[in-house]
């Protein structure tokens, strides 16, 4: 390698693992690393994850790839998991609480008692989200409300609140920035996607101190410097940042209108860019896919909560120790599910249903059921789920999606990508890389430095895929289809 040529440090900062790579000029990942992270569910539905181990994982995984690098990078850039939220002193940058994490239900208390007639409407003309715990504003207000004095702290300005991503940059700058970009704030209900601010009337419903929270910067262009501090090497530009959802579809060069991608991982999301905001009148998030300064792309997005998840449960259960080899190979054993269907509504439905409420189910069991046929049913799940969000997506955002474009582990799985192209009756494109949303982030580092010069230009970097092609006969699935919604009538009639 060439010691001139510029390369971009990219941090994924996910669910269960964080990942460092290295990526050059030709958008190529010349170096990375992972560390796995430990979750913790303290009581049902709650899940929650230690923010300081978090920042360990991406000094060990930074200096993992930093040490193959033969110079410095010329930008770094960080795509995050979203909606989790981090509670810490601004003077030390030490956390007060656990952080807690996007799948967690403890604010679901609050979110209740906030549906007064017209209420959930009017969050919804503000923010493009329906008002439901999965979002980060009543995870922010149970941090306050179980910190002692963290609400006089805060409003006096001694505390930080915030996503993944202002934590990480906080940390990285040796606490000179407390910051985040716009596609983390526009899920977390308090930011109006209008104005393109924290929203001074969300702000007061939820009882959130403005100044505790971080500023709102664009996805893309410099935010700060690498400090001494953090361990990485000082000064390097920090000039990427967005949620893990919307990095992917930059990974994707998804860039126009009528591009749709699907992230497969531990929850999924669904996305599309859309020129203007459309409320959805379907469950479906309007948010921001991501910003340029002076420039704002929307998006139309359906989130799921459990989907890999779901694989996991089952291998925890069944007492698998590679839960997703294990469903794979069983599920590839019998041609079907023979009418066994799993809704993983583990801690509720998200899109399009977004009931809080709503539990698991298998429904279908025979005396003929077993191991395989319910490896089967939790891998159809993660399609059924997808297919649902998909049709509704393009039925609000008017547009005949055509392609779509699938990431995270589970999309290398031939079986699941074949369904899905099934499903949704047009073709799977599964990108062949395992870090399309860390390629997100660096995409828009390198953009925010000048490494690339425009959108264009990322869109004419090579990207492997695989491609899959619908051929399952219509009879079939319309019954299999039919059997999901019956399952689902079911969850939500409980």
């Amino acid at each position: 390698m060439n010691s001139s040529e510029p390369l971009i440090l990219a941090i994924d900062q996910g669910t269960t693992n964080t990942k460092a790579i290295l990526v050059d000029a030709a958008g190529q990942v010349t170096a990375r690393a992972s560390k796995a992270l430990r979750v913790a569910y303290p009581q049902p539905s709650w899940v929650e994850q230690d923010a300081r181990a978090i920042w360990q994982s991406v000094v060990q995984c930074a200096a993992e790839v930093l040490a193959t690098a033969p110079s410095t990078p010329v930008a770094l850039g960080i795509s995050n998991q979203r909606e989790s939220v981090v509670l810490w002193e601004r003077t030390t940058g030490e956390p007060l609480a656990p952080c807690v994490i996007w799948q967690c239900q403890r604010g679901n208390a609050l979110v209740q008692t906030l549906k007064q007639p017209g209420v959930a409407e009017d969050v919804h003309r503000r923010t493009g989200l329906e008002l439901d715990p999965m979002f980060s504003a009543s995870k922010l207000r149970w941090l306050l409300d179980n910190t002692p004095g963290a609400q006089q702290r805060a409003a006096a300005g001694d505390l930080c609140l915030g996503t993944i991503d202002s934590w990480l940059l906080f940390k990285l700058t040796g606490g000179r920035v407390h910051a985040c970009d716009m596609t983390n704030a526009s899920r977390t209900l308090l930011f109006n996607l209008h104005a393109l601010d924290w929203d001074e009337d969300l702000l007061a419903l939820f009882g959130i101190p403005r100044q505790a929270l971080p500023n709102v910067q664009p996805s893309t262009g410099v935010v700060g410097h690498t400090a001494s501090e953090s361990t990485l090497p000082a000064g390097i530009p920090i000039a990427g940042l967005l949620g893990d959802s919307h990095a992917a579809l930059v990974g994707h060069a998804g860039f126009a209108p009528g591009a749709v991608k699907a992230t497969y991982g531990t929850g999924s999301s669904v996305m599309t860019p859309i020129a203007t905001p459309i409320l959805s009148q379907r469950g479906l998030s309007t948010t921001i896919a991501w910003s340029q300064p002076g420039e704002v792309t929307y998006a139309l997005e359906g989130n799921i909560y459990a989907t890999g998840a779901t694989i996991g449960w089952l291998g925890k259960l069944m007492g698998w120790e590679d839960a997703a080899a294990t469903v794979t190979e069983l599920a590839a054993a019998c041609p079907d599910s023979e009418g066994v269907y799993l809704a993983p509504a583990f801690v509720g439905l998200g899109a399009p249903w977004w009931n809080a409420n709503a539990r698991g189910m298998i429904h279908g069991l025979t005396l003929g059921s077993g191991a395989p046929q319910l490896a089967r049913a939790a891998l159809e799940s993660i399609a059924f789920q997808i297919y649902d969000v998909f049709a509704t997506v393009q039925e609000e955002a008017g547009i005949a999606l055509t392609v779509l474009h699938a990431d995270g582990g589970a999309s290398a799985n031939a079986l699941l990508m074949q369904f899905q192209t099934d499903l949704v009756q047009c073709p799977v494109l599964a990108s062949t890389s395992t870090d399309v949303s860390a390629l997100g982030a660096a995409y828009l580092a390198g953009l925010g430095v000048g490494v690339w010069s425009s959108p264009e230009a990322l869109g004419a970097l090579h990207r492997g895929e695989q491609h899959y092609a619908p051929s399952m006969a219509e009879p079939r699935r319309s019954a299999l289809l039919a059997g999901w919604r019956d399952t689902l009538a079911r969850v939500l009639q409980e």
